[in-house]
Order: structure tokens, then C-alpha cells, then sequence
């Protein structure tokens, strides 16, 4: 269902200058990235700048499309909710109708709901929690990726049919991502008759978790899932082989950074993680594989092509549409399926994708993540 809303009158005139079909004039469309700039999770910004930079300079390359040409406008959030307005204004302010990002679920859900009610189709490619789109009645917010939902299954799936452990503890970060991913592992572990001994929250941003880690070594815990980024990761990792707790630690795509290595050092060797199928293996992917290296740009890291597919898909609607309207792109994409680095993407009414698929990978002391079979 297409939604209404209503725009400032000057948000409005500058869109319908800005939205006129190329038949009247060419120009240089501005698509913004939201997302963190500076704060502790600048990699997971730099991984997103990577794929649209990639996507953008590639059709630039080729002469645009209908004409113009396009230019990413850099908002910073920092990953934080309290900065998800500011920076949603500021799109708007600087009449962006087009944006890669947020990055962060929790500033995701705190910029979504005025993007929206300013017309800005705004495609995450790494926001996963449900809470983004679930009972809401967006019309101008998109995912590339999946969500918590279909993440979780996959990671219990590992934890039920291949660790088989007699006591599973799952601990968060008190933040939606985190939280909300870790309930889904433990509710699937419930399910299936494993043994949840312990369900807590951890401060993000601390030194010391020997106290959480003390608890579950007491405890007997032979698996650990932590819901969460890549700092507190690291410290758990590196504090826990410290005190002599060797049980093996799973993540979400969050703590899939190579910052984490220098945080874990050695014992970030083995560490189990979900993250998007590795899409750069495609053999139909390897030209848009080697634009990225050519740049110096990794293609495989968590959110580098959910990026450039968030980006194909922007700017597939501006073509097939002949218009850089919102609206117009926003109703297009609800419409139909997309070519892009992922494979063909659709999306349900809410504006997720309708299949997306999670891997479990081991991470490696030098870098590498290979596919977990045992």
C-alpha cells in the first residue's frame, strides 16, 4: 500500500526540483550514508562507504544513468541513538532524498521514523534487528540484509546440531542489537531442549569482564553466545583464555571486524560468528570483485556488498523510474525484484527482504574467516 506523508514546503520544492525526470535536466544526485564516522565503530561505517563508494564510482564510470551522475553526502552518527534524529535532519536539511544506512540498529530505529515522514528512501544494509520495521507502516525504509530473526536461527542451528553443548550461556550488551539477537539464539536453544544455564547483560564500553566470565567458568559453560559488537568481543576473548576459560564464543555479524584481532590477539583464533553468505565468492561477481580491489576495498567483509547491493537497488529505481523522486523510487522498489550483487532482492510490505542468507564461519588469528562445519 503506497503511504502518504506530508513535506515542509521547502523540503517539497526542493525535491521537485530535485526529482524532475532527466528529460528536463541532468544533474548530480546526492546519496547520503548514515552511520559511524567516529566512536568505536568506525569499521563497520568504513565497510559501508566501501560498497556504495565501489557501486557509485562504477556507474559514474560507465556515465551515469538517465544522465546524471551521483555523489555520496557523509552524515555521522556514531552508531548512537541519540544521534539518529540529528543526523536524519541533516539529511534532510541538505536535501538528500536517498539514503545507504543507518548502520547501527539502534540508530536506525531512532532516524527511521523521520526519514520516513520526509520521503527518504533510506536502504540499510546492516541493521538487523526487527524492531526497525516490525509494527511499523514505513513506505520509504528498505533492508539488504536480513534480519535478527532469520540471524538467530542460523547461529542456534550451529549451537543445536554441531556444538551440542550441555550448557549454553548467552550474554548481551543491554543494547538492541545485541539483546534482541541473543534472546533469538536462547529462545531457539530453548526450543530445542538445550540447556540454557545463564541469560545476561554486560555495560559495552568496559575493561574488565572477568567477573561475567568468572561467573561462567563456576558455572561449568561449555558454550558461550554473546550478542554484541567487536570491543566487548575482543575483551571477552582475551580476558577469558587469560583466566584459563576455554569454552568456545560465538557472535553476531557485529563482531565481525578485523579490529577484533587486535583487541583478542591469538584468542580470536576459532571464534564462531554468523555473517551474509560470502557473495564475493559468486563467479558472476568477480568484475564487481576486482573493482573493489582494484580501490584497495575488501569485498568480503560483513557489509561491503549489502552496500553496494543497497546501492544498486537505489539507483536501479532511479533508471527503471527515469525520475529522482522519492516517492516514485520508493513505490517502484516496493514492486519489483532487483539485480544486484546478492542475487535478485524483493522485499515484503515492511520493507524487509523476503529471503536473506545467514553462514557460520570460524575467524582467524591472521584475519580470514572460513565456513564452520564441526
Amino acid at each position: 500500500m503506497k503511504k502518504t506523508f506530508r513535506l515542509s514546503a521547502l523540503f517539497a520544492a526542493a525535491t521537485l526540483a530535485f526529482g524532475m525526470t532527466t528529460s528536463a535536466q541532468a544533474d548530480v544526485v546526492k546519496i547520503g550514508f548514515i552511520g559511524p564516522i567516529t566512536g568505536p565503530l568506525t569499521q563497520y561505517g568504513d565497510m559501508v562507504l566501501e560498497g556504495m563508494s565501489t557501486a557509485i564510482e562504477t556507474v559514474n564510470d560507465a556515465g551515469g544513468i538517465n544522465g546524471n551522475t551521483f555523489e555520496i553526502v557523509r552524515v555521522d552518527d556514531a552508531c548512537e541513538p541519540k544521534q539518529g534524529p540529528i543526523a536524519a535532519n541533516n539529511i534532510i536539511n541538505q536535501e538528500v532524498s536517498f539514503v545507504v544506512g543507518p548502520v547501527c540498529t539502534g540508530a536506525t530505529v531512532a532516524a527511521a521514523n523521520i526519514l520516513d515522514e520526509h520521503g527518504v528512501v533510506t536502504i540499510t544494509p546492516s541493521g538487523t534487528g526487527p524492531v526497525i520495521t516490525d509494527d511499523k507502516d514505513f513506505h520509504f525504509i528498505f533492508r539488504s540484509i536480513g534480519r535478527d530473526d532469520q540471524q538467530g536461527p542460523a547461529a542456534a542451528k550451529y549451537i543445536i546440531d554441531v556444538a551440542k553443548p550441555e550448557r549454553l550461556a548467552v550474554i548481551h550488551d543491554k543494547q538492541s542489537y545485541g539483546q534482541g539477537i541473543a534472546a533469538s539464539v536462547r529462545d531457539e536453544a530453548k526450543k530445542a531442549g538445550i540447556n540454557v544455564v545463564m541469560f545476561e547483560g554486560i555495560n559495552a564500553g568496559e575493561s574488565d569482564y572477568s567477573a561475567i566470565l568468572t561467573s561462567l567458568r563456576s558455572a561449568d559453560v561449555d558454550f558461550v553466545y554473546f550478542g554484541g559488537y567487536h570491543p566487548e568481543m575482543g575483551l571477552l576473548l582475551r580476558q577469558a583464555r587469560e583466566l584459563g576459560f576455554e569454552a568456545p564464543l560465538m557472535g553476531p555479524e557485529g563482531v565481525g571486524n578485523p579490529d577484533v584481532n587486535a583487541i583478542a590477539g591469538d584468542a580470536v583464533e576459532g571464534m564462531l560468528l554468523t555473517l551474509p553468505a560470502d557473495y564475493s565468492a559468486r563467479p558472476e561477481n568477480a568484475e564487481i570483485v576486482q573493482a573493489f580491489k582494484d580501490k584497495g576495498r575488501n569485498p568480503s567483509g560483513a557489509f561491503q556488498l549489502t552496500a553496494y547491493a543497497a546501492t544498486q537497488a537505489i539507483l536501479k529505481g532511479i533508471e527503471q523510474t527515469n525520475s529522482t523522486d522519492p516517492e516514485a523510487v520508493a513505490d517502484w522498489l516496493h514492486e519489483n525484484s532487483v539485480p544486484t550483487v546478492l542475487g535478485d532482492i524483493s522485499w515484503t510490505e515492511q520493507g524487509d527482504l523476503t529471503e536473506f542468507v545467514f553462514d557460520v564461519f570460524k575467524w582467524h588469528a591472521d584475519g580470514s574467516k572460513s565456513l564452520a562445519t564441526e
